[in-house]
């Protein structure tokens, strides 16, 4: 029996609202997104990811679930759900989606029966309690919201408070509640029984709370850009590995290695490890390499930390660039022309490496984070905080597809949000027959992927190269090298190489045996 899929794939997250609008109204959908699956096929990748689709009010854009078993008609019907995954499974695609057990919209019937009757036993689905100080004024603990506030909003002027890790529309569900745990495992069934081939989810480390919800330390200066104290008592609780272990064994009994990734934002690896061993979640993001600078000593810790942490529970890494949540990786790089020429050379190393791979929607297009206008901002993290924090709706600007057509083919009409000025010039269309596009390189990367897959397997191992250049060997056939210093660089082989691929036309030069990287060069060489 071969191993399973999901330990080298390449998975692509789609943004729904950004990928592909099928029926005009400036919104992404999955109409657009069926339309657009030969997109997926031809990149190469082996599976899509696919934002919320259920029916929601949209405060925090579908991570506010009023229904999980229903497709918001923003987005289409569950007929056209289910088309997309036949469509996605004829072509060879996996499709997962993206599960939020956090937390519901505070428009889920569950809430709003809990919110209408105190004496309703439906509080005991979500974290209701009393408040401190004179009349219980004050919130119960000092827990803020991750995005900007106090983490409890009250219910009434004279009522209780309940909880709300994300924005107020977001109640946190009560997992110490036995009819939680049955009503999610019954919404896995449901999917799972549609066909999908396993879930995403959302704020993977978070469901189980401190049975005492005592209050927080205050952080550290720079510790987390999105906190303001130390969640200790918020996340990592103990008590979610038995969630994950229950989950693991409803998705363990179905066909076909479905798949459980958790988002698991946590910084210590060791830590993120507990969450997939053999009989919790199968993957766990591993974000520790997309918070580095461009500097080899930081990405050589970061890739040596996750993979002792992880090899040591028998899970492959996860590797990832970017996401919906974090600013696009060319502009975090740097920008322009010196963001795309790293970008290359990051894809080289997070592509190279054992495991598998995540990419977010529009970096193959080498996409940079728009600056979006203030007026147009729409996430809560940006108005919640009152403008303190620029939010994320500058990763999540819809794709384009083409130069010519309005909203650069993405829609119709008007998108949601509003694309910069150029924006065309980096579209599909733009860059499909172009062979130095970094659409090419994309393609051309996931195609010398696998071979090296099939001949490396998972062996890897660092080689010994100048400061500030990683080079790592694949089996004994395949070399890995990108240098980061600020000139070029000559790295001796110890065999003579062919290039397979390189970041760029100047990137890399292979004389005899000695390889030559320009500065922020790379390159994978076969062994000749």
């Amino acid at each position: 029996m071969g191993r399973e899929w999901w330990r080298t794939a390449v998975v692509y997250q789609v943004y729904l609202r950004s990928f592909a609008d099928g029926n005009g109204d400036g919104v992404g959908d999955i109409p657009g997104l069926r339309s657009r699956l030969a997109h997926l096929v031809t990149l190469g990748v082996d599976a899509l990811w696919i934002t919320p689709h259920y029916p929601s009010p949209m405060a925090d854009h579908g991570y506010d679930v009023a229904d999980y078993r229903g497709v918001d008609p923003l987005f289409g019907t569950l007929a056209d759900l289910d088309g997309l995954v036949a469509d996605a499974h004829a072509a060879d695609l996996r499709v997962l989606l993206d599960l939020v057990p956090n937390h519901t919209s505070d428009q889920h019937p569950w809430f709003l029966e809990a919110r209408a009757d105190p004496a309703s036993p439906a509080r005991s689905r979500y974290l209701f309690r009393d408040g401190r100080g004179r009349g219980g004024s004050e919130p119960p603990n000092n827990w803020r919201s991750v995005f900007g506030g106090p983490a409890w909003t009250r219910e009434s002027e004279e009522g209780q408070w309940y909880l709300h890790l994300f924005a107020k529309e977001q109640p946190d569900l009560d997992w110490s509640s036995p009819e939680v745990g049955d009503e999610l495992e019954g919404v896995l069934r449901f999917w799972l029984d549609r066909g999908v081939d396993g879930f995403r989810i959302d704020v993977a480390h978070g469901l189980a709370k401190h049975p005492d919800l005592p209050d927080n330390p205050v952080a550290e200066a720079g510790t987390d850009p999105f906190a303001e104290m130390d969640r200790i008592h918020t996340f990592d609780q103990d008590g979610v590995h038995d969630i994950w272990r229950r989950w693991r064994a409803v998705a363990d009994g179905y066909d076909g290695d479905r798949v459980l990734v958790g988002e698991v934002f946590l910084y210590d690896p060791h830590r993120v490890a507990r969450y997939v061993r053999p009989d919790e979640l199968h993957l766990a993001f591993g974000f520790l390499l997309l918070g580095q600078r461009w500097e080899a000593a930081g990405w050589r810790w970061a890739i040596d930390q996750s993979t002792v942490a992880l090899d040591a529970v028998g899970s492959p890494a996860s590797w990832v660039l970017s996401n919906h949540d974090l600013a696009r990786h060319v502009s975090r790089y740097g920008g322009g022309e010196l963001g795309r020429r790293r970008a290359r050379a990051a894809l080289l190393i997070s592509l190279g490496l054992p495991g598998a791979a995540f990419l977010y929607a529009g970096e193959e297009l080498g996409l940079e984070e728009v600056d979006v206008p203030e007026a147009a901002r729409q996430d809560p993290l940006w108005l919640n905080s009152g403008g303190a924090h620029a939010g994320r709706d500058g990763c999540r600007v819809p794709l384009p597809w083409s130069a010519d057509l309005r909203a650069c083919g993405f829609s119709e009409t008007e998108p949601w949000l509003p694309q910069p000025a150029g924006w065309g010039d980096c579209s599909v269309a733009a860059q499909i027959g172009d062979p130095a596009s970094m659409l090419s390189f994309y393609r051309e990367v996931l195609t010398a992927r696998r071979a090296i897959i099939a001949e490396a397997g998972d062996t890897w191992g660092w080689l010994d190269g100048p400061e500030d250049v990683l080079v790592i060997a694949r089996g004994d056939r395949w070399l890995l090298a990108v240098n980061m210093a600020s000139a070029p660089v000559e790295v001796p082989l110890a065999w003579e190489a062919t290039t397979v691929v390189s970041s760029g036309p100047a990137a890399a030069a292979v004389e005899g045996r000695m390889l030559r990287l320009g500065v922020d060069g790379g390159a994978w060489l076969r062994r000749a």
